[in-house]
C-alpha cells in the first residue's frame, strides 16, 4: 500500500505495479510517496526518509570529490594515472579527465558491454573482501587496455575506481572517510554514507532478489562495502539536498561546477559530463541525472534544469525505479 497523497497520478502509478521503494519531488512541487517493505521478514515498511542502496548511481559523489580537488590546485585534469600512480598503473596513460567521462579505454572489471550479470562476479570472488578501492585493483591491473585512451566513451567501473586511488594518493585519506567529509557533509546529507552490508545502520532498506515465489537479500550479491564506482546508501531528500548544494555552489566553484555538468562523451543520444547523465531536446539540456542498478537496487535522481525542480525515486529492488521516474515526468510535465 503506497502511503498515498490526494491529487497525486504518481501513487496510482506506484499502486498499479509491484514497485518497492520510494518516490520524492523537490522544487515546484514538494511531496514524497513509499511503497513496500524495508524488511520483508519482519513486514518492516518502507518510510519516505528510508535509506536506500544506489549503485553507480553515487559516481558523482567521486566526479565531485576529484573536482574539488583540482580547485584546490591539488590535481590537474590532464594528468595521466601512470603518472600518479605508476607503481599500480605503470602502463594505464588515461588522464583524470578520460576516467571521470568514460573514455579512459581502461580494462573492466565488470564490462558492462560484455558481461551482463554483476551478481555472477561474487560467486567466484569473495564479496565480502571487496572494502576498498585497492581491493579491485587485482581484477583489472594486469589486463591490457580496451582501446587507446580517448577513442569513444565506453562506461567503465575501473575507472572510477582508479580515481578513488587518486582521492586517497592525494589526500592521504580513506576514500570513503573523505568523500563523507568533505561531499555529502557539506552537501547536508547526514543520513547517507558509504555503509557495510553487514552492519546497515536503522531504516536502511535491505536490498532483494525475487525468485518465483521466494526471495532473499542482497548481502551475498554486492561488495560489502561501496566505493568509488558506486555502492553509497541515501534517503530520496539528502539527495535533493545534493542537488541543490551542487547548483548553489556550495561544493564547487562555478567553474568547476560547468565542467561538471558539461558534455565530454557521446554515444548515440547519451551524452555524459563527470558522474552525470546529460539529457537534451533541441540543443537545451532538459535533465541532469544519475542512476544506478545492482542486484536488490535500482535508482534514479535528476535534477531539471528549466523547472528548477528535482526527482528522485530509489527502490529495493533490481527493477522499477526507471518507470516511476517516467510517471513523475509524465505526470508533472517536466519534459517536452
Amino acid at each position: 500500500m503506497v502511503q498515498k497523497q490526494a491529487d497525486n497520478p504518481v501513487s496510482d502509478s506506484m499502486e498499479s505495479t509491484a514497485f518497492s521503494g520510494t518516490a520524492h519531488m523537490a522544487g515546484n512541487e514538494n511531496w514524497a510517496l513509499a511503497k513496500g517493505f524495508a524488511n520483508r521478514a519482519d513486514e518492516r515498511p518502507i518510510a519516505v526518509d528510508s535509506r536506500f542502496g544506489i549503485a553507480s548511481g553515487s559516481k558523482i559523489f567521486t566526479a565531485v570529490a576529484v573536482l574539488q580537488l583540482v580547485a584546490q590546485g591539488k590535481l590537474e585534469l590532464s594528468a595521466k594515472l601512470s603518472e600518479l600512480l605508476p607503481k599500480t598503473f605503470p602502463n594505464f596513460n588515461a588522464t583524470v579527465h578520460q576516467l571521470l567521462c568514460h573514455t579512459s579505454g581502461l580494462p573492466d572489471y565488470f564490462d558492462e558491454e560484455t558481461m551482463g550479470d554483476y551478481e555472477q562476479l561474487w560467486q567466484e570472488i569473495p564479496m565480502y573482501r571487496m572494502q576498498t578501492p585497492a581491493d579491485f585493483v587485482p581484477l583489472f591491473r594486469d589486463l591490457p587496455p580496451v582501446e587507446e585512451p580517448g577513442v569513444r566513451f565506453r562506461y567503465n567501473n575501473a575507472g572510477y575506481i582508479a580515481l578513488g586511488l587518486v582521492i586517497e594518493q592525494v589526500t592521504g585519506e580513506e576514500f570513503a572517510d573523505y568523500v563523507e567529509r568533505e561531499v555529502l557533509a557539506k552537501a547536508d546529507m547526514s543520513d547517507s554514507g558509504y555503509f557495510r552490508l553487514d552492519r546497515l545502520p536503522k531504516n536502511t532498506a535491505y536490498g532483494y532478489i525475487d525468485e518465483g515465489n521466494s526471495w532473499r537479500t542482497n548481502q551475498y550479491s554486492i561488495p560489502v562495502r561501496g566505493g568509488a564506482d558506486g555502492g553509497a546508501f541515501v534517503t530520496a531528500g539528502d539527495m535533493a539536498k545534493f542537488w541543490n548544494r551542487l547548483m548553489d555552489g556550495a561544493l564547487l566553484p562555478e567553474d568547476m561546477k560547468n565542467r561538471l555538468l558539461t558534455v565530454h562523451a557521446e554515444e548515440g543520444e547519451d551524452a555524459y559530463g563527470y558522474g552525470v547523465w546529460i539529457d537534451r531536446e533541441g540543443g537545451n539540456v532538459v535533465k541532469y541525472h544519475v542512476m544506478g542498478y545492482d542486484p536488490g537496487v535500482s535508482f534514479h535522481s535528476g535534477y531539471y534544469p528549466q523547472q528548477k525542480t528535482i526527482a528522485t525515486v530509489l527502490s529495493n529492488t533490481g527493477e522499477g525505479a526507471y518507470d516511476i521516474v517516467k510517471a513523475i515526468e509524465r505526470e508533472k510535465k517536466l519534459r517536452g
